[in-house]
C-alpha cells in the first residue's frame, strides 16, 4: 500500500535530505508535495488529503503548531486526518518529554536509526487505526515545550471593556464565552457582548483551564454554559448553551472533550 506524505519544512536542503531519508527507508511512500511555510501546507494538505504529514515546528507564515491546529479546524472527511511528525531542533531534555507522551518527531539533522524508529511507528498506527490520534494532547504538549518568556500571567478575575466612553466591568465567571474576532476578542455574557484589544493566544493562559475550554482556534467555551454537545452525520460536533442562543462549532481537535463520562 502506498503512503502519500507531505514534507513542510523552510530550509530546502533539510527539507530534501528529509525526503531522501525517508524513501530510502520507508519504500513506497510518495512524496505528494514539499511546502515552504505553514500556510502553503494548510492548502497543499487540504487539497492532497496526505496520510502522514512532517512538519517542521518553526516555519514563516504559520508556526508548525498553527498549521496543524487551522488544519484540523479545515480537515472533511471520509478521510481521517492524517498522522502528524513534528520536525524540531529541541534538545535531549525535550526529547525525553516527547518520548514520554508518545508524540512522534524527527530530529534535525535527520538520523536514519531515529527516523527508522518514527516511520515504524507510524505504520503500526497506519495499519491499525484509521485515526490521526488525539492530536489536541499532541499540541498541547507541544506548547508546553516551548519556550516562555516571563512568569506565568495571573488569573483574571474581571475583564474591563470599552463601551463607547465608559468601561464596562465584567466578572470573568459571568462570560459564556470568549471569541476572536480580527485584532479583538468579543466578551460574550448572557445579556450582552463586549471588545476587548487582545489576541485569544494572549488571554488562553489568563483563564482557569478547569473552566474555561478551547473548543476551536477562535473560541474559548466557559464549561459550566455548556447545556448539551451534538454530533452531526458528518461527525462534527455543535455545542447548545445555557444562556445564549446561538449554537458553538467545536474543532475536530477538540471534541474528545464532550465525550461521554
Amino acid at each position: 500500500m502506498s503512503i502519500r506524505a507531505l514534507i513542510a519544512e523552510d530550509e530546502p536542503i533539510l527539507a530534501a535530505v528529509l525526503a531522501k531519508s525517508l524513501q530510502r527507508l520507508w519504500p513506497g511512500i510518495d512524496i505528494v508535495a514539499t511546502c515552504a511555510n505553514g500556510i502553503e501546507a494548510v492548502e497543499q494538505a487540504l487539497a492532497l488529503k496526505p496520510e502522514v504529514l512532517f512538519v517542521d515546528i518553526k516555519m514563516p507564515g504559520k508556526t508548525g503548531l498553527e498549521a496543524v491546529e487551522e488544519l484540523a479546524d479545515a480537515w472533511n472527511g471520509p478521510q481521517s486526518f492524517p498522522q502528524v511528525v513534528f520536525v524540531t531542533a529541541y534538545d535531549d531534555y525535550a526529547l525525553a518529554a516527547f518520548e514520554h507522551e508518545a508524540a512522534d518527531y524527527v530530529l534535525k539533522p535527520v538520523n536514519d536509526a531515529h527516523l527508522g524508529k518514527t516511520i515504524e511507528r507510524l505504520r503500526k498506527r497506519l495499519a491499525t487505526s484509521t485515526e490521526g490520534g488525539d492530536m489536541a494532547a499532541l499540541l498541547a504538549q507541544m506548547r508546553a515545550l516551548l519556550p516562555v518568556a516571563g512568569p506565568a500571567p495571573e488569573r483574571l478575575a474581571v475583564i474591563r471593556a470599552a463601551v463607547g466612553n465608559q468601561v464596562r466591568m465584567i466578572a470573568v465567571a459571568d462570560v459564556v464565552y470568549f471569541e476572536a474576532t480580527d485584532k479583538y476578542v468579543n466578551v460574550v455574557t448572557a445579556d450582552a457582548e463586549s471588545l476587548i484589544r487582545i489576541s485569544l493566544k494572549e488571554l488562553l493562559p489568563q483563564l482557569d483551564d478547569k473552566q474555561f475550554w478551547q473548543i476551536h482556534r477562535g473560541t474559548i467555551v466557559n464549561a459550566a454554559c455548556v447545556a448539551s454537545a451534538t454530533r452531526d452525520d458528518m461527525g462534527k460536533v455543535s455545542l447548545s448553551l445555557r444562556n445564549r442562543p446561538e449554537k458553538l462549532r467545536v474543532s475536530s481537535l477538540y471534541a474528545h472533550l464532550f465525550r461521554q463520562m
